[in-house]
């Protein structure tokens, strides 16, 4: 089911195309904005939070793929589609592992994107609050072969800001970060989203543990110790996103 909460941006240097496939999507209720070169893209990601990109391929001065990647930078929670006249080859293998979801042919086979636009919308989004960006950058591709969108905090001030412009399922929340505690954080973020669950996620066992006790008390729905069990972390997060959406 679609929804006007949802966001789409639609990149094409062909204006008809852009103005074509953002007349549709907006008809069926998404809020669509359209660009038509990289450079204005990026601006309108720096403005707001996009659920879907839909990225053209070829454009003059940045590819789609370059502004994938930029988008990514700004915006990891963006689930990005490429669409191009090129499906094979090495475009497409480089759209993959940048973390591009889809790689679509052209002309746009709308029983093909709306589907998947739809999908991609209501997938999970889990928000990971933690300044190691190596560990971050693992759970980013761990979660997103996995059907979830995932966006990142590698601070306090980062992570209330996310609060603010989309709407979070599960938050994977350390309790140390440089500009604050995981307790303010959790706190913060059970006034302003307390639909969200929250999985606390700690290497200090032992030092935290009469906080940890707390924030169990105080409503934190889980905890995972590092290093990772991944069965026991992607079974935990896989709870807590369908108790979320049930409970919503």
């Amino acid at each position: 089911m679609t929804s006007d909460s949802h966001s789409i941006l639609v990149v094409d240097d062909d204006h008809d195309a852009c103005r074509n496939l953002s007349d549709i999507l907006t008809d069926l209720g998404y809020a669509v904005e359209t660009a038509y070169d990289g450079p204005s893209a990026l601006r309108l990601v720096q403005q707001k939070a996009f659920d879907v990109a839909l990225l053209d391929y070829k454009m003059p001065g940045m590819d789609g793929l370059t502004l994938y990647r930029e988008i990514k930078r700004v915006s990891p929670a963006t689930v990005a589609m490429m669409l191009t006249a090129y499906v094979s080859g090495a475009s497409s293998d480089d759209a993959r592992h940048a973390g591009m979801w889809k790689v679509l042919p052209k002309p746009v086979d709308l029983a093909l994107v709306l589907p998947l636009v739809d999908e991609a919308v209501n997938q999970p989004l889990v928000l990971v609050v933690d300044d190691d960006h190596d560990l971050c950058a693992g759970l980013w591709d761990l979660l997103r072969e996995r059907g979830y969108r995932v966006n990142l905090a590698h601070t306090a001030s980062a992570a209330r800001d996310l609060f603010l412009r989309q709407k979070v399922d599960v938050v994977l929340l350390d309790l140390t970060l440089p500009d604050g505690s995981g307790k303010d954080v959790f706190n913060e973020l059970r006034q302003t989203v307390p639909e969200a669950r929250t999985l606390i996620i700690t290497g200090h066992r032992d030092q935290l543990d009469s906080l940890i006790e707390k924030l169990l008390a105080d409503g934190a729905d889980a905890i995972c110790y590092k290093p990772f069990n991944l069965d026991q972390l992607l079974a935990t997060l896989k709870r807590l996103a369908q108790a979320g959406r049930e409970s919503s």
